[in-house]
């Protein structure tokens, strides 16, 4: 039912800043959770960033404070402002949303996703 598109991905020098965005539609987008994960070469998807309706925020222990996830329900997107980025960083970028009702820290809660966005970090 929802319809998520990732945008803002690049290549960047470590220590450089990105900032990420999805655009959603198709079904209410205000009340989901929303979160980004990241998909490294190879690897798996992981949690990166969740947060609630109501801008509650949650971030996975590898972020370092270094990354902020927010969202404009106005325009029904989400943003995920990366600093400091490290090579460790790189992968697919991934928006995703879980229904109304779901835990929003519960990274396997989220049921709807984005084709994904790439970050390339060089050292």
């Amino acid at each position: 039912q929802v319809q998520l598109v990732e945008s803002g991905g690049g290549s960047v020098q470590a220590g450089g800043s990105l900032r990420l965005s999805c655009a959603a539609s198709g079904a209410v987008y205000s009340r989901y959770c929303m979160a980004w994960f990241r998909q490294a070469p190879g690897g798996q998807r992981e949690g990166v960033a969740a947060i609630t309706g109501s801008a509650i925020t949650y971030y996975s222990n590898s972020r370092e404070g270094r990354f902020t996830i927010s969202r404009d329900n106005a325009k029904n997107t989400l943003s995920l402002q990366m600093i400091n980025l490290k090579p460790e960083d790189t992968g697919v970028y991934f928006c995703a949303a879980a229904r109304t009702g779901a835990n929003c820290a519960n990274w396997r809660a989220y049921s709807d996703w984005g084709h994904g966005t790439q970050v390339t970090v060089s050292s």
